[in-house]
């Protein structure tokens, strides 16, 4: 689980990250990130967006959970990927594919997808 400063949890957030970040995709994900100035607080926070397409609540919930976990073990093995003094926060929206597939390769989307929006993300 996510400890609760790294979780986006408002709405205002979420819109934030989703109408003003840079986009990057795969077949199983999208995310989406928007740097941020960091003055106090956490490096990263992330959010999840896992729609009904992907499938009923068993299978979102397992998604969602999985995609935590990479999440997790990605910012912590690579914090150096943040620039120094800014913050990130992204959104992580799940892919009908996400679902079955399966762990290397949903980690391997992401950390791809992560990279790859963290790049084109403009300054704050």
């Amino acid at each position: 689980m996510l400890p609760v400063a790294h979780r986006l949890t408002t709405s205002q957030d979420f819109a934030a990250v989703v109408r003003h970040g840079s986009r990057a995709g795969s077949s199983s994900v999208v995310v989406t990130a928007r740097l941020r100035r960091r003055s106090t607080g956490p490096t990263w926070r992330c959010g999840f967006i896992v729609s009904k397409a992907v499938g009923n609540a068993v299978v979102r919930h397992r998604t969602t959970r999985r995609l935590r976990h990479i999440v997790a073990e990605l910012m912590h093995d690579k914090q150096t990927m943040v620039p120094e003094g800014l913050g990130v926060d992204f959104a992580v929206r799940a892919l009908k594919d996400s679902a079955t597939a399966d762990h290397w390769q949903l980690r391997a989307d992401v950390d791809s997808c992560l990279r790859r929006s963290l790049k084109k993300a403009p300054p704050p």
